[in-house]
């Protein structure tokens, strides 16, 4: 069985078919769908989901490529959320929070400064109710870790890891996870399948990243909850081992990195 940390089953891409693409994913052997919020605007919506869906949770954030619309009031409406949403066993972590200095608007100073400040905040917010993080670092690993060093929440995971090996091994120094998926079933990237096949097996973590980031089967088509087991397979091929085991030790790692996710899997 598997376990999807990270999916916007959310998407408008999905729309009205969220609930039957849960339930293809459960059917394919996917037994939790991590959801994470990306704006104050759909914290309800992931929420919702999450009840609707069986095999789902979700997380609550405000995501880098959101920030420039974010006020401030949305950090103060986060943290009354999540202190509610603490009593609902399917609110796992936070997240998808961090920071992205790919998309030129974003590279900006003001709004550099600006994603620091709310990812800051954010990780405060999981310090103080005892949650792991789900990290957006896309061309963003050190300062990242620079701000997990300074604000050092309950582990969690380098969502779409694609750092290097010693960035790699800062992360799982200070906690973390790191998180695999259709990136590396492409045999261009060449970082990616080697640190896929050399870092810690209890230190990855599998994800989807769904509707973004298809495996290669299907690129360019969406990508779903349901590709995971395959997603699974091609690690387990890249590092020399059987499926199954690959599988028992991405169960593990996740419970390892959301431990909320345990009780809602007994």
């Amino acid at each position: 069985m598997w376990i999807d940390t990270h999916c916007h089953l959310d998407a408008h891409e999905f729309g009205a078919e969220a609930l039957n693409v849960a339930a293809r994913a459960q059917a394919a052997g996917v037994s939790m769908i991590v959801i994470p919020a990306v704006e104050r605007g759909n914290f309800e919506t992931v929420a919702q989901l999450a009840q609707a869906a069986p095999n789902a949770s979700y997380a609550l954030g405000i995501h880098p490529i959101y920030v420039p619309q974010a006020r401030d009031e949305d950090l103060v409406a986060l943290r009354a959320a999540v202190e509610v949403a603490m009593l609902d066993p399917r609110f796992v972590a936070i997240g998808e929070i961090g920071l992205d200095f790919f998309i030129p608007l974003l590279c900006e100073p003001a709004m550099r400064e600006k994603q620091e400040r709310f990812f800051r905040e954010q990780l405060r917010i999981a310090r103080d109710f005892g949650l792991p993080v789900l990290t957006h670092v896309r061309r963003s690993q050190d300062q990242v870790l620079k701000h997990l060093r300074q604000v050092t929440p309950s582990g969690g995971i380098a969502h779409a890891f694609n750092g290097s090996e010693q960035q790699a091994n800062a992360f799982i120094k200070l906690g973390m996870h790191l998180g695999f998926g259709g990136a590396m079933t492409f045999t261009r990237a060449l970082q990616i399948r080697r640190l896929a096949s050399s870092l810690p097996l209890d230190r990855i973590v599998l994800e989807t990243d769904a509707p973004d980031i298809s495996p290669s089967w299907i690129h360019p088509a969406r990508n779903s909850p349901e590709q995971l087991p395959a997603i699974g397979a091609a690690l387990a091929g890249l590092r020399g081992i059987d499926p199954a085991e690959e599988a028992a030790a991405a169960w593990a790692s996740s419970l390892a990195a959301i431990p909320r996710l345990a009780p809602l899997l007994a």
